[in-house]
């Protein structure tokens, strides 16, 4: 066991766990935050996807030692004060169906939009590559993010027909 300070949602979080203990179980077993949540443990799936100092990373494959000294952001912190731009177009899209995947498509999509605020077509499908869902709502999560960033219906639409032909997200 070892006492380690992490930054959590903006807030120091003391935890005492092994170092190499997966990052996903240090936040949703010892502090108890569900809302990132495990998939394939394998860093596969995406469902784990938290942001470490503003880049989306799979918490099932980040030891908890790996994020000490780094920001921290999971989804409970992503719209700490009232819904991120990216929850509100996952509403009004209506994107989600199961819901399991999409904790970690927002976490990646928040990534990308913070690099990149105004992505193309392209630059969301590398973005949201290994994001995966079951459900299949690629089309939804796309619209959706360019809704977050602001562009217009039109190109939005455009994205959604592009992507109806180019057989998902990935």
């Amino acid at each position: 066991m070892a006492d380690i300070t992490l930054s959590v949602n903006g807030s120091d979080k003391k935890v005492s766990v092994p170092p190499e203990t997966p990052l996903l179980w240090v936040l949703r077993d010892t502090l108890e935050m569900t809302g990132t949540k495990f998939g394939c443990g394998a860093g596969l799936c995406g469902a784990c996807t938290v942001l470490i100092d503003g880049l989306a990373r799979r918490s099932c494959k980040t030891q908890v030692s790996q994020a000490v000294g780094k920001q921290i952001t999971t989804i409970e912190g992503l719209g700490a004060n009232g819904l991120h731009p990216l929850q509100q177009a996952w509403i009004d899209e209506e994107v989600p169906q199961c819901g399991y995947c999409q904790v970690g498509q927002i976490m990646s999509a928040a990534a990308l939009l913070k690099k990149n605020p105004h992505p193309s077509d392209e630059d969301i499908s590398n973005a949201m590559e290994g994001n995966l869902c079951r459900c299949g709502t690629y089309q939804r999560i796309r619209k959706a993010i360019h809704r977050a960033a602001g562009d217009s219906p039109a190109n939005a639409a455009a994205a959604n027909s592009s992507l109806a032909n180019s057989g998902g997200a990935r």
